[in-house]
């Protein structure tokens, strides 16, 4: 299973990138949402994590530029920050994400979260 990071804090990312590797995926990790769009190829990953709060390009942007290259493209948001469903849906009325990551987590509980989105558990 192929894994994209996409998280402004180096350390974050490093960290994630780290520990699912230990448990067996193959992850791509970048701490500029810019660099990780060019590099995005469609049918590559299987899941892509991004955090919502980035300078430049917010994730629900990267999410929108993602999805023109891949509509299919598995996404899971990560966010320090409480985000309702329900007011998402205003702000982007046409999106299809229901996978949320609060920040922090656990390795072990982001990898359980990451094998119940991909139908691995």
């Amino acid at each position: 299973m192929k894994i994209l990071i996409v998280d402004d804090e180096k350390d974050i990312t490093s960290s994630i990138k780290i520990g699912l590797e230990k448990n067996g995926f193959d992850v791509d990790a970048y701490t500029d949402p810019q660099k990780a769009l060019d590099d995005f190829k469609p049918n590559v990953y299987d899941l892509s994590l991004i955090d919502v709060k980035m300078p430049k390009m917010n994730g629900f942007e990267l999410y929108r530029e993602i999805k023109k290259k891949e509509d299919n493209a598995k996404i899971c948001f990560m966010t320090a920050f409480e985000l309702y469903h329900d007011e998402l849906k205003k702000v982007l009325p046409t999106i299809k994400v229901r996978c949320f990551i609060r920040k922090p987590i656990s390795l072990k509980d982001m990898v359980s979260h990451i094998r119940s989105e991909l139908n691995l558990s």
